[in-house]
Order: C-alpha cells, then structure tokens, then sequence
C-alpha cells in the first residue's frame, strides 16, 4: 500500500497537468462558438472571473482560515499583476484573436507558451541549465521542437485531411472563413501578446506561491482581481444592457464552465504543480490541449484538420516529452518542503525581490 501510495504521489502531477489540457480544449471550442455568436470578449471575462471567484471563494475561506498568510504590499501588488496578465491581457487577446482565426490555430500558437515561460525562467534563475549534462540538452532541445512543431502547424496546412465526419463546406462558412482571412496576421499577433502574458503569469504565480502558501485563497484573489480590472475595461467598451444578457445557451454555459474549469480549478490545481514541478513543467503539457482541440473543433466547429497539423503535433508530442523527461532528475529523491526549504536559503528571497520590484515599476508606469 505504501508504494502504491508513493507511485500514486510521483505521478499524480502528470494526471493533474493532463486532466487541465481536457479542461482548457472544452474552452476553446465552447469560448470559440460562444463568440462566433456574438458575446462581447470582455464581458466573457468579466463572467469567467466572477464565477471562479465566487466558485473557489468559500472552500478558501473554509479551509484555510488557519493557514492564510497575512497580506503584505507586495503580495498585495503581485496578484493585481497576475489578475492583468491572464484574465486581462491573456485572455483579451486570445479570445479577439481566436474569433480571427480559430480554435485550433488559437491552442497551436499557444503551444510557444512553453518555450517562452522556459526563456523567461533562465532569465530569473528559476531554471539552472547546465548545457553540458543530457539533461539540460533535453529541456533545451524539447523547447525548440515544441516551438517548431507549432511554427509548423501555423506556417505549413497542407492539403486538408477529410475525416470521416467532414461535411461539405456551405456557402456561408466559405464566407465566413473569407473574412477570418483578412484578420489572419493580426489575430496571430494577439494570440502571440496573450501567449507571452501566459508565460509572465506562469512565472510570477510560481514565486508568489512560494511566499503566500495558500493555493484557494490566492486564485480567488487572482479571479476576483481579473474582474475588478475587466468589469472596468467591459463597462466602457459594451454599454448595453443586451450585451450584457445571458439565456440558456452558450452564452451560459461558456461564462459557467471556463469560469469553474477554466479559471477556478486550473488556478488552484497550477497553484499545486508549480509548488512542486515548476513553471516549466506546467506549460510543458500544453501541446496536448492543441492534439484534442483540433480533434474536436473539427467534430463540433466544423473546423478543417491539415496535414501539416498533424506533422506539427508528432514533433511537439516528442517535444513534450524531451522536456518532461529532462525536468525528472530535478525532483527524484526530493519532497515538497526540502525543495522550498532550500530555494528559500539559497535564491527564493533575492528572486522574489527582483521580479517584485520590475513588476510594480511596470504597474506604477501602466497607472501612470
């Protein structure tokens, strides 16, 4: 039973990560229709991010009244960043430039999330490479294959896979996709934009964990700052009470389930993995969410799957794993609390300190 229980332990960071990339491929297809019939992108968010406040906010309250550390300023100021960076830049960004492309080519761009959060990482020391160990030449060369695989799927279709539920393409969705071509270089911009804030946001939620061990409490506080900050930006850009109305349709179940699934639970189970495996790690499972998205948007959103789709999600999936097989030394042998006991007496305080001060100049600058 004990090593059942300890087998359990080493894989349960795999299940978790693998069970939000089922979790995220249900928000892009049902965020993708949603919009497709007309729901503003900003009051999405503002719904998504109340939800998910009000969802996790009484089981923190609940259970860790006795454990909630006390909030500083600086905590303060980090979560007020991590509620801009995804609820508001992300996820801004992503949805406007979804609508422009699709749901598919949305989650194949968002496959750089890993390459970039691993750049980032060096940067502020929370990942130590040593490019002579094969285990460092593994997490380097898994980036770059992740992040080619996905510049394949973005710059190479191919000829289109017909699948046995494919349809014949009607007038209207020729028309449609007519006009999402227009918007094609600009929407993969903005896609870009929210994928780097996704990395900020992985980054920074890793070190403010670190000092605020209160997973629940903390991705309520980003939840409920995501929708302060948004309800703000909607209430100027949507002024009418239509746009603003839900009914028993999509543009209730969207708000309900990227607001418990996607922003709620995905906070809260990051919140447990990063404490443990690091940002990296997280992103690292992106790819999969691509493989599911384009299966199922071309089922539900009659989306056309490519060859080069496919080509780009082999080389990724061996990316994915170069990674993860790379990441395995930095845990094996090692518990939660001798991993934190040691980052805290080496580099978590000076780390803390330098990304805390960069990230309230850019607040004060954007107030400003």
């Amino acid at each position: 039973m004990a090593l059942s229980m300890a087998n359990f332990d080493k894989l349960k960071p795999y299940f978790l990560m693998v069970f939000l990339q089922f979790g995220s491929a249900g928000m892009y297809i049902i965020s993708t229709a949603t919009l497709n019939h007309g729901m503003n992108r900003y009051v999405l968010i503002v719904y998504r991010n109340a939800i998910a406040a009000l969802v996790l906010a009484p089981f923190a309250l609940i259970l860790e009244r006795k454990t909630r550390p006390k909030m500083t300023i600086s905590i303060f100021l980090q979560i007020m960043t991590l509620g801009f960076l995804e609820p508001i830049v992300d996820q801004g960004f992503s949805y406007l430039g979804m609508k422009w492309t699709s749901a598919s080519y949305t989650s194949a761009i968002m496959n750089a999330v890993p390459s970039v959060t691993f750049v980032i990482s060096v940067i502020f020391r929370l990942e130590i490479i040593n490019i002579k160990e094969i285990y460092s030449q593994a997490k380097v060369l898994g980036t770059l294959l992740t992040l080619g695989g996905a510049l394949l799927m973005t710059l190479y279709k191919g000829p289109v896979l017909n699948m046995p539920w494919s349809h014949t393409e009607s007038h209207h969705e020729s028309s449609s996709s007519e006009s999402s071509d227009k918007h094609w270089v600009a929407g993969t911009l903005l896609i870009l934009l929210g994928c780097v804030a996704w990395s900020c946001f992985y980054v920074l939620q890793s070190i403010t964990i670190k000092k605020y061990r209160a997973e629940l409490s903390l991705s309520s506080l980003i939840c409920l700052s995501g929708t302060l900050q948004s309800a703000a930006i909607a209430l100027a850009v949507e002024r009418r009470a239509s746009g603003w109305a839900v009914g028993w349709d999509s543009r209730l179940l969207a708000p309900l389930y990227t607001g418990i699934v996607s922003s709620g639970i995905t906070y809260y189970v990051q919140g447990l993995v990063l404490r443990t495996k690091g940002p990296v790690f997280v992103t690292a499972f992106n790819p999969l969410c691509m493989i599911i998205v384009a299966i199922l948007g071309s089922i539900i959103l009659s989306e056309k799957l490519h060859l080069g789709s496919v080509i780009g999600g082999i080389i990724i999936a061996i990316g994915l794993y170069s990674v993860v097989w790379g990441k395995s030394p930095d845990y094996s042998g090692s518990s939660p609390a001798k991993d934190d006991a040691e980052e805290r007496r080496i580099t978590a305080s000076d780390k803390t300190k330098m990304v805390t001060a960069t990230i309230n100049d850019e607040h004060i600058a954007g107030s400003a």
